[in-house]
């Protein structure tokens, strides 16, 4: 797996904490941007919290096995 894939994986995990935040923050404020940035925050993560998380995990061992069979392809 690319590195660039788990960069970008982090980056929408991060923008979508940040609206979920401006949402909860502005809510009392500004009530008409929490529905906007929460739908926002989903499409980033692209569905639930939790399923971002396993996409990352995913991710995160593929490219600890690539690593591992190319250490082992070298040293062979």
């Amino acid at each position: 797996m690319c590195p660039i894939s788990i960069t970008w994986h982090l980056l929408r995990g991060a923008g979508a904490l940040a609206l979920v935040a401006l949402a909860v923050l502005l809510s009392s404020e500004h009530p008409w941007i929490a529905p906007p940035a929460l739908i926002g925050a989903l499409l980033l993560l692209r569905g639930c919290p939790m399923c971002w998380l396993v996409g990352l995990l995913e991710r995160l061992s593929a490219r600890k096995a690539a690593k591992a069979s190319e250490g082992t392809s070298t040293s062979a």
